[in-house]
This record gives structure tokens, C-alpha cells and sequence, in this order.
């Protein structure tokens, strides 16, 4: 099996790694949208559905993902509606065919909208309920949010794909590099807790009447905020209204550093340079180009070039405050 290949992951094999732990699937299956990992939901003889998850190859260790699960089942005991894995005989981290793979109970819900103020009240609590439980403990194995990885690494990773344009290359990688100093020079002595990591509308439902957390592949250690800045969305007035909202019902469950609001444009910055990255580094798996094959034109990168001017822009204003 080559690097980060699923390349042997068919059909058939999946439905052996779920067999193999005493599920037998009524239904086909259907493959959900995931591309770092393969992820498929079905119905079980037992009556239940489940979504089964195979991580990809070489990403995260065995530890590092039964990390991810304690984090999820010690959210679960606290009552932070969280999806958690199933656990069969002891474990919930399985291997088959040197695939890694876990098995979820299937969740429907309603999408959550970002721009709805009293859902953004709801959500601030249900973050400062998880940052509650996070703070107990560190992560040993996942790793932290860094300038190292999400910046330098990220470019290194576009350099060696040549996938940019000759033409575009001078004045993509000049902003690049102006991006990535004011980036580290603002993001430094950070105190960082146990993170969701991708907290953005799509990894959060509505179930019945509750909200709940799905989807705790990317957690790790980093700054409180980086779990609060991604459901800031419309011009800055908008932002500061929805910041308010976010932190004033986060603070009924968990102190919130308020220097941290500085952070908020170059952790913008970062994770905007290693999306790039990331398509980059997956462009070999066919599902990269089949479904990102903007990533590949000039059109693209002519965009990114102005992005990155308007971010560098934005580094240099004074950060988000909470209203008076």
C-alpha cells in the first residue's frame, strides 16, 4: 500500500473490516463527504446506522487517534453532546487489511447558521462547556497549532507540487513570505488548551433541539480561539456582533483569555496557507484533482494572490474588540 494511498480500500474490504468486528450491513454503502479520510454510512442487521471512518495512511499514529477518542468520550461523560465512537470488546480503534478504522453512530440533524444570533448563543455555551473539559488535561500525542507547520511546512509543500503557474510564481510567493512574517510575528507565546480544531458550521448539527459536535479528526492543542473565529463571518461590524455573542455565553462556562482576540488574523492567515498546503501535499490521490480541479488553473492562484494581499491588510489592523 503506497503513502496515504486507499487505493485498496474497496467495497468488499470494507465491508469485511466491519464484519470483523461483528457488524454485518442491511444496506449498500454510502460514501459521505470526506476527503481526508473514507468515510461510509449504512444500516446494520442489528437495526442501527453506523458510519464507519478509515483514516488515512501514515497521517496520525495509533495514538494520536485513541487521543482523539479519550478527548471524545471524556466530552461525552461530561454530557457535551459530542459523536463518540462505538466501542466493541474494549476498543473503538480497529485495524484491517493495515487500514485504521472506527465505527460512529449515524447523527441526521439540521445544518447550524452562522449568521443566526441565537444560535451563536447556544454554540458559545456548548464551546465553553468543551473548553471546560478540555483545559482539564493536555494532549501528549496530537500536535499543536503551529507557524512551523501551518506556514512554513505548508510552503514547502506547494513549492515541491509545481502546480503553479511560472507566471504567477514571483508575485504569489513574495506576498506568500510577507504573509508568513507578520503571520509569526504576531502568532507567538500562546497558551493553548485541548481544541475541536475545525470548528466550522459543517462540523456541527442541530439533533432535535440540541446542538452537537461531529467530527474530532483535526483536534489538538492550540488557543481557545481558534475554536470561536471560524463562525465570524460579514464585514467587521457583523463580526464584532457575533464575537460578542460567541464569548459573552461562552463565559458562562469557561473564562476566556481576552488577549487571544489578537490572534484571531493570523490564525485566519495560517489556516488559509495550509488549505493550499494540504491540497498540494494530496494532489497524488485521484480524488484530489477529480474534486479540486480549480486548484490546477491559473484563474486560482491569481485569486489567492489577492487573498493573500487583503489578509496581509488585515494583519496589519487593530484586532477584533468586544463591544463596551
Amino acid at each position: 500500500m503506497s503513502k496515504f494511498s486507499f487505493v485498496d480500500l474497496t467495497p468488499d474490504s470494507i465491508l469485511d473490516a466491519v464484519e470483523s468486528i461483528g457488524i454485518y450491513a442491511e444496506s449498500g454503502l454510502l460514501a459521505l463527504n470526506s476527503y481526508e479520510n473514507r468515510v461510509y454510512q449504512f444500516k446494520a442487521e442489528d437495526g442501527y446506522r453506523y458510519v464507519v471512518k478509515f483514516y488515512r495512511p501514515e497521517r496520525w499514529s495509533k495514538e494520536q487517534i485513541l487521543e482523539e477518542h479519550a478527548f471524545a468520550f471524556e466530552l461525552a461523560d461530561a454530557e457535551v453532546p459530542v459523536v463518540a465512537p462505538v466501542v466493541k470488546d474494549g476498543k473503538s480503534l480497529f485495524e484491517h487489511d493495515g487500514y485504521l478504522f472506527a465505527l460512529f453512530p449515524s447523527v441526521g440533524g439540521r445544518i447550524f447558521e452562522v449568521d443566526n444570533l441565537d444560535q451563536l448563543d447556544v454554540l458559545g455555551r456548548l464551546i465553553g462547556r468543551m473548553h471546560q473539559v478540555a483545559k482539564a488535561s493536555s494532549f501528549n500525542h496530537r500536535p499543536e497549532i503551529s507557524c512551523e507547520e501551518y506556514l512554513q511546512t505548508a510552503k514547502v509543500q506547494l513549492q515541491a507540487s509545481n502546480l503553479m503557474p511560472t507566471s504567477l510564481e514571483n508575485a504569489f510567493y513574495t506576498i506568500l513570505d510577507l504573509v508568513i512574517k507578520e503571520t509569526t510575528a504576531q502568532y507567538k507565546n500562546v497558551e493553548t488548551i485541548r481544541l475541536h480544531g475545525d470548528c466550522h458550521a459543517g462540523n456541527i448539527l442541530w439533533a432535535g433541539d440540541a446542538l452537537m459536535f461531529v467530527d474530532l479528526d483535526d483536534s489538538r492543542q492550540g488557543p481557545a480561539i481558534q475554536d470561536l473565529w471560524m463562525m465570524l463571518s460579514g464585514d467587521r461590524n457583523n463580526q464584532l456582533l457575533q464575537l460578542d455573542t460567541l464569548v459573552a455565553a461562552y463565559e458562562e462556562f469557561c473564562d476566556f483569555d481576552h488577549s487571544q482576540l489578537k490572534l484571531i488574523e493570523p490564525l485566519r492567515a495560517m489556516r488559509m496557507v495550509h488549505y493550499m498546503g494540504w491540497l498540494a501535499k494530496r494532489w497524488d490521490d485521484p480524488a484530489f484533482p477529480r474534486n479540486f480541479s480549480w486548484f490546477a488553473e491559473d484563474k486560482y492562484w491569481e485569486q489567492q494572490i489577492l487573498a493573500l494581499k487583503e489578509q496581509l491588510a488585515a494583519l496589519q489592523e487593530p484586532p477584533l474588540k468586544l463591544l463596551p
